[in-house]
């Protein structure tokens, strides 16, 4: 699981964590904690990373990170409306700075028109701001969607928060 794009990756986002005196939180789904393991497999985390949540079914996200039971019978678990609420009350449950949820289909079922396999949504925010979301779709397999929203949230923190 961990190779050397990953390694690479987890790195700078501990850095620039660090730089800026920042902490990081994690509210996975579909990923099932891969981001915290990412970050964790890197020396010096403890002084960037806070903790993680693996919030795979709805009334995990309800009792853990307070997500509203009308938000997920909206919208769904695999939408940008419960990533921000994931995100937001990560947040809310942590001393951490800044937080990033992940929610999506992995595959190989439980896809659907609206949303196919490799659906994944996101959320992230920063203390004293609103959440950020976005939706990808990614291709490939099960290990593979996975994969890709694991680089894409650790990714876009650093884009979105320079």
């Amino acid at each position: 699981m961990m190779d050397a794009q990953l390694e690479t990756l987890s790195r700078i986002v501990g850095d620039h964590l660090q730089s800026r005196g920042w902490r990081l939180a994690t509210a996975e789904s579909c990923t099932g904690g891969w981001v915290a393991e990412v970050v964790t497999a890197t020396a010096g985390s403890s002084h960037w990373f806070d903790s993680g949540f693996i919030t795979y079914s709805n009334d995990a996200k309800v009792a853990l990170l307070g997500v509203s039971p009308m938000t997920l019978a909206r919208h769904g678990a695999v939408s940008e409306n419960t990533t921000a609420s994931m995100a937001r009350g990560t947040l809310e449950r942590t001393e951490a700075d800044v937080a990033l949820s992940i929610s999506g289909i992995a595959g190989p079922g439980g896809g659907s028109a609206d949303k196919p396999v490799g659906t994944v949504c996101f959320g992230w925010v920063r203390t004293g701001e609103a959440p950020q979301t976005a939706t990808c779709r990614f291709d490939g397999d099960r290990e593979s969607v996975r994969r890709q929203a694991v680089i894409f949230a650790l990714e876009e923190l650093l884009r979105r928060y320079r």
